[in-house]
């Protein structure tokens, strides 16, 4: 949250608000899970399932409390109840809306009904533009997996994939798929049959009666129809049918496909009662054009003794009401489509070829000719429906949710030491190498400035290093700065490959700023005299040039470098008269990119933010400069709102916003985001005394710690190595340059501020007990006590 100054027009972050936690209340124990999906009164297949999830797992006793998030096709004015939110399928807006209401809500896991023709776009594309902002555990239940998907297919499939944490499929047959077609790990997929009633067997004749149906032979097939179905085909057997068994009933139960509806109409039924008149057997068949509510469905499948789905598409691997009939013990006479040879194997139904009315007539009337084996079919298939009962299936999908959720985290030293050989390791004459494969260096990517001075930042802080130690790798990686100056062009080259030649002529803007920020610090805290000698030496040499570079976040590396430079030599005017430079652009970008609801320098978040703010702020400390601290501290508030999940844990910009003007998007998280909040807060916290910057502080640290949306630690204290970052399947695994020194400078820069925040303490300083210290009007520490009053607490 932002607060108003009275006086100035700036706004001042209240960090003590910001950081504040927004709770829901919850039962101990109670998973919270936004579930996503059709739902009743929508009449399809997907919202029949969501519909059956919602409400059987509410009955389990499972110990989830759900948030229903529903999709809806806009047409048919439906009215949804009891639903945390409706997206509308073709309103993009919806799906960033929901989102939004899904990070704030503070769920464990986001549960995705996927079929391709409920969302919008191309192949259903617009579902990803929910599923990239959503931070917590991703669950994707695939309805259809297709040996052969389309371009746009493959790319929505293949982009769900890699954000969701666990993949459900209702075969074993889609798993493969899955794994052979889209080469996902099988550790990823779960495989939960459908979930079916639990009602008791034997009771046909009863439902019989009660339908009006006593001493008929009854087949039924229930579904949205549409030319898929191959119910014609049943129709051409039902001549052969009633010769044998006069009193058989063939009753097709289910509404037209509405998109078939809208297209043709009924052409597909009329055309299928014309077949059954011109065979002879239109008395023979009952029409019962409706979607049925669920109850009235499984008194119609009990009131039936052989139940056919003779469809067209082998591929299909889940059909619900196959499912239902199973579980109520009913016959079956099935094409051999994946979910139909999965399940009516060993005699629980019969299989025959598409199209072959032939093989439907020899099946049905096989059943009537022998009733006793027709029972033993119906037992053997309510037995086999035992395994997908619905309690069954809730207590699987209870395991998945649980699998998923982020483990509690282990509690761990704030502050242990980390080690150094991490750092050793990936270092050699040379410099410090770039990337590595898990824990070994790999040395195809070679080297690069940026790693080099962050690897010499560390070597001026870590003082639980010995000191030779320290002297002999700051001055590999001060030979590595200096050889990266190209006096051609007047600037530092970046990328050096492992034959230790240069990939380029020149580096990005924001590594010459780094190089600049770096050799500034090495004139104040270099372990030994010669290399502060040689900084100053050095940053003489490179500022001019690069100080005239115009990225903001180069502006904002060059003023943390000039504003350690002044430290050590108050009288530097080139370092003075570049942050006056870089200070009046950076606030000019602010009130340019501005608005009510952004408060930004750009009109996007990107990469290393917390620099741009902490430079602000931190040159306001060696010039005196107000309208710098302000902005600096607005700013660094609104960074601050937008890092914090609802779950009260530091969620730092993910790299996928990138590009994005006004978007926040949760991955992938990287470690040097953290290691930015660490000392930008540390900066607001000597510019204000507000202990509130103290405790970001921390949580941005504890997100190493593995206090982060995955539960994953990420950081070594034996080795000093860190992982490369949170993504949405977990942690990645590599440990590179960047995310090491970054875990390693977060932990000495936040022992530092520990110090000096104690050091405050024991001199009388800092905002009193039960208060939260804000920056005044004048640039003075005041206090906002319980009662909302403010009490001036000191310059």
């Amino acid at each position: 949250m932002i607060a108003s100054n009275d006086t100035s027009g700036f706004v001042s972050a209240l960090p003590g608000d910001v950081l504040s936690f927004r709770s829901h209340p919850r039962a101990k124990g109670v998973r919270r899970l936004a579930l996503i999906g059709g739902f009743r009164p929508r009449k399809c297949g997907i919202a029949t399932f969501t519909t059956d999830i919602y409400v059987q797992l509410g009955a389990s006793g499972a110990a989830l409390a759900i948030d229903m998030h529903v999709i809806d096709d806009g047409r048919a004015g439906l009215v949804y109840e009891d639903v945390r939110s409706t997206i509308c399928a073709d309103r993009v807006e919806d799906y960033v809306a929901a989102a939004r209401t899904i990070n704030d809500d503070a769920v464990d896991a986001v549960w995705l009904q996927h079929e391709y023709g409920i969302f919008g776009g191309k192949a259903g594309s617009m579902v990803l533009e929910l599923v990239n902002r959503v931070a917590a555990p991703l669950i994707v239940t695939l309805h259809t997996v297709l040996a052969e998907p389309s371009p746009e297919q493959r790319a929505v499939i293949e982009q769900l994939l890699r954000r969701a944490s666990r993949v459900m499929v209702m075969s074993q047959h889609a798993a493969w798929l899955l794994q052979d077609v889209h080469e996902v790990d099988p550790k990823r997929i779960s495989v939960i049959p459908h979930g079916a009633p639990d009602r008791p067997f034997g009771r046909g004749e009863d439902f019989k009666a009660r339908a009006g149906l006593a001493g008929r032979k009854v087949m039924m097939t229930f579904g949205l129809l549409g030319p898929g179905k191959g119910l014609e085909t049943v129709i051409e057997a039902l001549p052969a049918i009633v010769e044998r068994h006069p009193d058989v009933l063939y009753r097709i139960v289910g509404a037209t496909h509405p998109n078939l509806l809208a297209s043709q109409g009924e052409q597909y039924r009329e055309g299928l009662a014309h077949l059954a008149d011109r065979l002879g057997v239109a008395g023979h068949v009952e029409w019962d054009n409706r979607f049925l509510d669920n109850d009235e469905l499984l008194d119609q499948l009990e009131a039936c003794d052989v139940y056919l789905t003779p469809y067209h598409n082998l591929q299909q691997s889940t059909s619900g009401t196959l499912s239902y009939a199973v579980a109520l013990g009913k016959a079956v006479v099935s094409t051999p489509y994946v979910h139909a040879r999965e399940l009516l194997g060993d005699g629980i139904g019969i299989l025959v070829e598409p199209h072959c009315a032939e093989q439907i007539a020899h099946a049905v009337n096989g059943l009537f000719d022998d009733p006793r084996g027709l029972h033993a079919m119906q037992w053997r298939a309510w037995e086999k429906g035992r395994e997908t009962i619905w309690p069954r299936f809730a207590a699987a999908t209870q395991a998945l949710v649980d699998s998923v959720v982020a483990r509690p985290v282990r509690p761990m030293p704030l502050l242990a030491t980390p080690g150094f050989a991490g750092v050793a390791a990936m270092s050699d004459a040379t410099g410090m190498l770039q990337h590595a494969i898990g824990t070994i260096p790999d040395r195809r990517h070679g080297y690069c400035l940026d790693d080099n001075v962050r690897a010499l930042m560390l070597m001026g802080t870590a003082d639980a290093v010995p000191l030779a130690e320290r002297q002999r790798w700051a001055t590999v990686y001060a030979s590595f700065i200096q050889y990266a100056w190209n006096p051609d062009v007047g600037a530092f080259r970046n990328f050096m490959n492992y034959e230790r030649t240069w990939c380029e002529s020149i580096g990005s803007e924001d590594s010459n700023g780094r190089a600049i920020w770096a050799l500034g610090c090495a004139m104040n805290t270099a372990p030994d005299d010669g290399l502060q000698a040689w900084a100053a030496q050095w940053f003489d040499i490179a500022l001019p040039s690069v100080a005239a570079l115009r990225s903001p976040r180069t502006i904002a590396f060059v003023m943390l470098g000039c504003t350690e430079a002044l430290k050590a030599n108050p009288g530097h005017e080139g370092a003075r008269m570049a942050l006056a430079l870089g200070g009046a652009e950076l606030c000019r970008l602010h009130e340019a990119s501005r608005r009510s609801d952004w408060c930004w320098f750009e009109t996007g978040l990107g990469y290393d933010n917390a620099r741009i703010p902490q430079a602000l702020i931190a040159a306001s400390g060696v010039t005196g400069d107000d309208t710098w601290l302000r902005c600096g501290l607005e700013s660094l508030g609104f960074l601050a709102e937008q890092q914090r999940s609802a779950h009260g844990h530091f969620r730092p910009v993910g790299s996928d916003t990138f590009g994005k003007p006004g978007e926040t998007m949760p991955f992938d998280q990287q470690p040097v985001e953290a290691w930015a909040a660490v000392e930008a807060s540390a900066a607001a916290w000597a510019a204000t005394g507000d202990e509130a910057w103290l405790r970001h502080a921390e949580m941005a640290y504890r997100w190493f710690l593995g206090s982060n949306d995955r539960g994953e630690v990420l950081a070594d204290f034996a080795s000093g190595r860190c992982r490369d970052g949170v993504n949405p399947q977990g942690v990645n695994l590599n440990c590179g340059a960047e995310s090491i020194l970054a875990f390693q400078l977060a932990h000495y820069s936040l022992c530092s501020l520990r110090k000096e925040t104690g050091a405050r303490h024991v001199q009388g300083h800092g905002a009193p007990e039960g208060g939260v210290a804000t920056t005044g009007e004048n640039g003075m520490s005041k206090t906002l006590n319980s009662k909302g009053a403010h009490n001036l607490a000191g310059a």
